[in-house]
């Protein structure tokens, strides 16, 4: 009886890994499809826009991109052109998009002003005692890599950093 019980348990367990990738399959591709419907279009492909306007989303958090678009489509973070963008996304459909997102990855470019990318690592590193600042790496890590529930910093654009950080700063962001 020892046996029958243990390959049925087996059994049952290699069907539910089975069907857990054919779960996956289809979440990843049908985040591809609504990506190549819409998403491709200001944020890229793949995630790594090429516009400063828009945030690179590779290789960002799945749960910090899920929650995002949750904001928006909830009205907690404003923006029209999100809002009716993801006005017809299902919760599984923003998880999978997360997914899709955090799979991608993109190459960081060289800054622009290295003597200023210098400042601005010091004071990510170690805050800034003049103002107050605490240390960004303190909250998105040593490493800029963020956690589920704060953004990735590493490889996003500076002039979207910038945008963001004056969003928060005048209280028009705050989630």
């Amino acid at each position: 009886m020892k046996p029958v019980f243990s390959r049925a348990v087996t059994l049952l367990l290699m069907g539910l890994v089975g069907a857990s990738a054919a779960w996956a399959q289809a979440d990843e591709a049908r985040a591809k499809k609504i990506v190549m419907g819409s998403c491709f279009i200001c944020h890229g492909a793949e995630g790594e826009s090429s516009s400063e306007i828009f945030p690179r989303l590779a290789g960002q958090h799945a749960e910090y991109i899920a929650k995002q678009l949750e904001n928006f489509k909830s009205g907690k973070r404003k923006s029209t052109a999100m809002a009716d963008m993801v006005a017809k996304l299902t919760p599984d459909e923003m998880v999978a998009l997360g997914k899709f997102f955090e799979k991608q990855r993109h190459e960081p470019e060289p800054p622009k002003d290295p003597g200023l990318a210098a400042v601005g690592q010091y004071i990510y590193l170690h805050g800034n005692k003049y103002s107050g600042l605490a240390a960004c790496a303190s909250c998105h890590g040593p490493d800029a890599k963020g956690t589920a529930s704060l953004p990735r910093l590493a490889g996003q654009f500076a002039a979207y950093t910038e945008t963001q950080l004056k969003q928060f700063n005048q209280r028009e962001r705050t989630n």
